[in-house]
């Protein structure tokens, strides 16, 4: 993936203010984390490293990652709300200012409990200018940066999965832009993490989510 910024990512996105790196990038860490978890959150615990722990409130860093949980993109009005809108909606939050020093300044991880009980840790980073960078889900260390529509699977490592899920994206007249493959170890699990020029229906998810050995799948739409 391209770490080059045009002047676009430069000057920063439409947003809810007041700063980009603080505001809009955590807003979308928030969302990309409420969709790879793939249902309403019931509960989030932001763990905050860097600068994130140091501008939490100032810059509104703590409104802009629970709207994204909410399902608030950067330019929503309500994440001015988002303190209210979870707490009336039952959502359980919490932020805590870790000491450990991260790779980059602004990051955040975020634990998810969702309605039916699922669990998802997701960790990331506001890379400036309103853009992020997934770096984990669970215990897997990967990269995804909301540039393009992406299929996020987990399942077990095994021989023609790939070949299954690029398949049915054929079918459902999806083009590939690039594909990244990472593992634990051999035979265990694995996550794919596709980045696609057209949007994902929810037929074709569904059609992903019923492969074998597919543990889990789910869509984050382009973030911008």
């Amino acid at each position: 993936m391209s770490n080059n910024l045009s002047l676009f990512d430069i000057t920063g996105p439409i947003m809810i203010g007041p700063s980009s790196s603080h505001t809009a990038g955590a807003c979308r860490l928030g969302y990309a984390a409420r969709r790879i978890l793939g249902e309403d959150v019931s509960s989030v615990i932001f763990h905050l490293y860097g600068s994130f722990k140091e501008t939490l409130k100032g810059h509104g860093t703590d409104r802009a990652l629970l709207g994204g949980i909410l399902g608030f993109l950067p330019d929503d009005i309500r994440i001015r709300d988002s303190f209210q809108i979870a707490d009336e909606s039952g959502v359980m939050y919490a932020f805590i200012k870790e000491d450990e020093e991260e790779d980059h300044p602004n990051t955040v991880k975020i634990e998810l409990i969702g309605k039916t009980g699922e669990k998802k840790i997701v960790k990331g980073q506001s890379v400036g200018g309103g853009n992020i960078r997934i770096t984990q889900i669970d215990k897997t260390n990967l990269k995804i940066d909301g540039k393009y529509c992406t299929l996020v699977t987990r399942h077990w490592d095994r021989v023609g999965i790939v070949q299954e899920v690029t398949g049915i994206l054929n079918k459902c007249n999806v083009n590939i832009a690039q594909m990244s493959l990472y593992r634990e170890a051999v035979n265990d699990q694995a996550y794919m993490i596709i980045e696609a020029d057209d949007p994902i229906s929810k037929e074709c998810l569904e059609a992903v989510q019923n492969v074998a050995k597919m543990q889990y799948a789910a869509v984050i739409d382009k973030l911008y």
